[in-house]
């Protein structure tokens, strides 16, 4: 199979640019909104300055790392810009984690300083007692909060940019993923890769101008945080929420008029099984954006039904986000495409190949490939894992297993660290999982492999029913057998109230085998 390529010359704009576009170009629109307070364009740029000075005048120099522990606000966007004109290497830190893992955190990414706001206070006071050395700064804070942690105080301080040199290649961002193997993992982007995300995005998902809106519910760390940049640079608004809800996410789309909203499979099953989404104002959605986890058919089908034919989907990772792939939103009308994680993006290069990086003949089953502008420097400190990532000709390793059709469209099937193996036959579990989700009672289900004397693995469900829904396991199993091959049907379905997810909604199955092999 031949290297599947995007078709738009590749551009590498750094990130500062989009920041200093949008200033010059849109300054007194409407940046960003959070709760009833908006912040211009010009005054992001301003408190932004203030920031970095006020960093400057704490001691704070280029390339220190500098942890970042506090939930959507309506900080977040300035201090991230701040830290892009100090040539500060931020460290997104979730603040839904323990102080254990936050600890590790901080001493693998080498974080000398950690910025919080008042609710973080309290676990940013653990962290200085637990880690010598360590120096905390609090935003919007009081000095006699008891906590020990010093205050950024930017009433008094300088109003222009930081003088500091940042370069293209300086490393601009540390951000931690887990993937499915359970070890957290430092991708470093710079402020050239950064720029390209936002690159990226312009050309392949949305294309943003003064009045339009993007509604953030999820965190900014992570993938809805990629959008900032691009909107900032056209004259688009950020309305910042604090967190995910259905009805007041379904209510903030009508109050802010939201244009676009990104969303993760499992936010969208909420909206459509509380049923706040069919009740709602949204006569202002232009798109509907999903990513980060395969979309199960039945909550595309439900969506698209209240929803319009509005959706559009990207495949991506940490290490090379944002968009590898997209399902347009003309492809979402042909319903045999919705299986489907589209086709390569404009500024990507994708091939699927076997374990010795032969690119593999079109349908047949091999590990994504990439390179792109966007891809990640490589992981902070961890040369070896570095070296594991990279073919010998310079490509990325996914480890996500894929088929592509005659027609340039990738079907991603699993991630390789996910695929069981019963019997001697490979099973990826999404096709079992995408079988039991036919089923009505079904709400959410993983599958994974159980330790066995027989198989070596025996495939295993672990099923979530809808309210006041019911099913057995010989219905279920039955269901599968009508779609698929004997050897996938689940050897048993274990019924359970939720299923394991991280942060941005990914099942984690691995928490789900790590049972299985405790009980074995």
């Amino acid at each position: 199979m031949r290297a599947l390529t995007g078709l738009c010359e590749v551009t590498m704009t750094p990130a500062l640019e989009f920041v200093r576009r949008g200033v010059a170009e849109h300054g007194d629109g409407a940046a960003v909104r959070f709760g009833d307070r908006t912040l211009s364009f010009q005054q992001v740029d301003d408190l932004s300055n203030r920031i970095g000075a006020a960093f400057g005048e704490a001691g704070l120099h280029k390339g220190e790392h500098v942890g970042l522990l506090y939930g959507n606000s309506l900080w977040t966007v300035p201090v991230d810009f701040a830290t892009m004109k100090c040539g500060l290497v931020r460290v997104p830190m979730n603040p839904r984690l323990a102080t254990d893992e936050q600890a590790r955190m901080l001493g693998e990414a080498d974080v000398s300083v950690i910025v919080h706001d008042g609710p973080s206070a309290g676990r940013a006071s653990e962290l200085l007692a637990r880690m010598p050395g360590l120096r905390t700064l609090g935003l919007d804070c009081l000095p006699a909060d008891g906590t020990g942690c010093d205050v950024l105080d930017i009433r008094f301080a300088a109003a222009g940019e930081p003088r500091v040199d940042v370069a293209p290649d300086d490393p601009m961002l540390l951000l931690y993923t887990s993937g499915t193997t359970g070890t957290l993992k430092a991708v470093v982007h710079t402020h050239a890769t950064y720029g390209a995300i936002a690159d990226n995005i312009l050309a392949d998902l949305v294309d943003p101008g003064p009045g339009s809106v993007m509604l953030h519910a999820a965190s900014l760390i992570h993938a809805s945080g990629t959008f900032v940049l691009p909107y900032f640079a056209r004259g688009g608004m950020a309305a910042v929420l604090p967190g995910f809800e259905p009805r007041g996410f379904v209510d903030a789309i009508a109050r802010t008029r939201a244009t676009e909203v990104n969303l993760v499979p499992t936010m969208l099953a909420m909206l459509l099984n509380s049923g706040a989404a069919e009740e709602a104002e949204l006569s202002s959605l232009r798109t509907v954006i999903y990513g980060a986890s395969p979309m199960p058919r039945p909550v595309l089908e439900r969506g698209m039904e209240v929803f319009g034919p509005i959706f559009c989907q990207y495949y991506g990772q940490t290490e090379a986000p944002l968009a590898i792939t997209v399902l347009t939103k003309d492809d979402h009308r042909d319903a045999g495409l919705w299986g489907s994680c589209g086709r390569p993006s404009s500024d990507v290069r994708l091939r699927i190949a076997d374990e010795t990086d032969t690119p593999v003949p079109t349908g047949e089953i091999g590990e994504m490939q990439v390179q792109a502008p966007f891809v990640m420097q490589g992981y902070y400190n961890a040369d070896e894992l570095n070296a594991q990532m990279r073919t010998s000709d310079g490509w990325l390793r996914t480890r996500d297993m894929a088929r592509s059709d005659e027609d340039g469209y990738v079907y991603l099937v699993d991630r390789s660290s996910d695929m069981i193996i019963t019997g001697g036959y490979n099973v990826y579990p999404r096709e079992v999982e995408d079988a039991l989700l036919r089923h009505p009672a079904v709400a959410e289900c993983a599958v994974v492999g159980a330790p066995d004397a027989t198989w070596v693995e025996a495939v295993t469900a672990f099923v979530a029913l809808a309210p006041d829904a019911e099913a057995t396991e010989p219905e279920l199993q039955e269901l599968v057998r009508a779609h698929l091959a004997g050897y996938k049907v689940p050897k048993s379905v274990r019924f359970v109230d939720a299923i394991p997810k991280s942060p941005v909604g990914k099942l984690l199955r691995r928490e789900l085998r790590a049972r299985l092999q405790s009980e074995a």
